[in-house]
């Protein structure tokens, strides 16, 4: 076939080629059917191109009106679901490109002067992921007091602290969720971190070596944004590392994957204590799904869901490690599977701290207009299991200590103490004073005060520590911060 008998508008670069594409290599090759979210990003990009090109008299006022009006047409095509997405254009770029010279001809063939794909879909990708990230920022903000809500209303319930999953001391179950709350806040720290790199301009290195147009990079950095807290345009500096890096897609996934590792990790917590061997919490039953064999059952759905997101997630950023570590400059069709990733991932992200910040907030009932809480607490379950581990030993030893005893031969002492108490099955507390003082004389009756379990929550009253006061001061400091 002849290179005349096909159409040799159908792709950007037809007139080179004596035969068309197999449609196999186009459905290959095609990235229209999961790159057209792109569009609003494609379409601000070549607005803001369009802009610079005519200030710069690369193109006449005339061609950039109608440029402004054909993408305004498409805007609404696209919104009222009407475009027509061709996967013969292969990407969001040429697809838009082409409607666009249809609608406006000449001018709309002017607008790519002075750039390429390569650094158009850098700068679309940038556009977008900055849009994302200022969501799952809020998102972020959402699940932080949600955190809180839960925390302020269980200051004062006791729940065992583990290590290795052994009961180890008591602490406040409020103090418990604020320690969510400082990874989320390292999450949104991060997130605003990786926002700092993704908010640079890419278009303008062309396809890899610049331009000799003499086009004006900052004024397009400006016009979309693109700026530091000193309102300073961003603009990558170097043309081939503008077109082929994508390190802000892995910092970003990257952060991504700990957010989704900390969501992992209370979830894990979620599913032991609502098990009846803990039996610490109630998940509401709109987040929960029953067996269809066993009646009795009500499975934590969304948290073991979000514990296996965390491993697609973490996936997503190997793969794209990966992707990237045999490349050659400058850009390469392999760039093209960064995005089905990277969408994944914020889509994933997304959906799991809207859930989560509603699992452990609650939502407001619109028949009652009350919120209902997503999580009940069982604050005797804790209690009691507090009081199985012994877990006052270690203020034991601490008063020993502050008798003049020191610590190692207090640990000790304390374990004699402890072994006792496990023969006689009864809490360290349980013991009569004459069977303490047995094990050091310097053991006297206000003892019982630090072996309490509330004795041994308020005496951690340290900047940091489990102890109420330190917990609502802590409440407030985060409340004041998300304010």
């Amino acid at each position: 076939m002849s290179h005349n008998q096909f159409d040799k508008k159908s792709q950007a670069w037809s007139a080179l080629f004596s035969e068309p594409m197999s449609d196999l290599v186009k459905r290959y090759t095609s990235s229209v059917f999961f790159d057209k979210r792109l569009w609003q990003a494609d379409i601000a990009g070549s607005l803001a191109h369009a802009e610079m090109l005519a200030a710069q008299g690369i193109i006449g006022a005339q061609d950039r009106a109608e440029i402004e009006r054909g993408m305004a047409q498409i805007t609404s095509e696209i919104e009222s679901g009407q475009f027509e997405w061709k996967l013969d254009l292969e990407d969001v770029h040429l697809n838009i490109e082409a409607r666009l010279t249809q609608l406006v001809g000449d001018a709309g063939k002017r607008l790519h002067t002075g750039r390429s794909r390569n650094d158009q879909v850098a700068t679309d990708v940038r556009l977008w992921l900055r849009g994302e990230i200022d969501l799952i920022t809020g998102l972020l903000t959402d699940l932080q007091k949600s955190l809180l809500e839960v925390a302020e209303k269980h200051v004062d319930v006791i729940l065992p602290g583990f290590t290795h999953l052994q009961v180890a001391q008591p602490i406040s179950f409020g103090h418990h969720m604020l320690a969510y709350v400082e990874m989320f806040a390292r999450d949104a720290e991060r997130m605003a971190d990786v926002r700092r790199r993704v908010n640079r301009l890419p278009l303008g290195a062309a396809a890899l070596a610049g331009t000799s147009y003499p086009l004006d990079r900052e004024r397009v950095a400006k016009t979309l944004g693109m700026v530091n807290d000193q309102g300073q345009p961003q603009v990558c500096q170097n043309s081939l590392d503008a077109v082929s890096d994508r390190d802000f897609a892995i910092e970003f996934t990257a952060a991504a994957s700990l957010c989704m590792v900390h969501i992992s990790r209370l979830s894990e917590e979620l599913i032991i204590w609502m098990s009846q061997n803990f039996g610490f919490i109630h998940i509401a039953d709109r987040f929960t799904t029953g067996s269809s064999i066993m009646p009795q059952k009500k499975n934590p759905d969304v948290p073991e869901l979000a514990r296996g997101k965390t491993g697609r997630v973490v996936g997503h950023l190997m793969g794209l490690i990966t992707l990237m570590k045999g490349q050659p400059l400058a850009y390469n069709k392999d760039n093209q599977e960064d995005k089905e990733p990277l969408f994944d991932t914020v889509d994933t992200l997304k959906d799991t701290l809207r859930i989560f910040s509603e699992m452990v907030g609650g939502q407001v009932n619109p028949e009652t207009g009350q919120k209902e809480g997503g999580i009940t607490v069982n604050a005797e379950a804790m209690e009691r299991s507090a009081l199985k581990g012994y877990a006052t030993a270690t203020d034991l030893a601490d008063y020993l200590v502050k008798k003049g005893l020191p610590f190692r031969d207090a640990h000790e002492t304390v374990a004699h103490a402890v072994k006792a108490a496990i023969s006689h099955q009864v809490d360290l507390s349980d013991l009569p004073l004459a069977v303490l003082q047995g094990f050091n004389p310097r053991i006297e009756k206000d003892v019982f005060d630090v072996l309490s379990l509330r004795g041994s929550l308020h005496a951690r009253d340290v900047l940091g520590g489990t102890a109420p006061r330190q917990v609502r001061l802590q409440i407030a400091r985060h409340q004041q911060r998300l304010a």
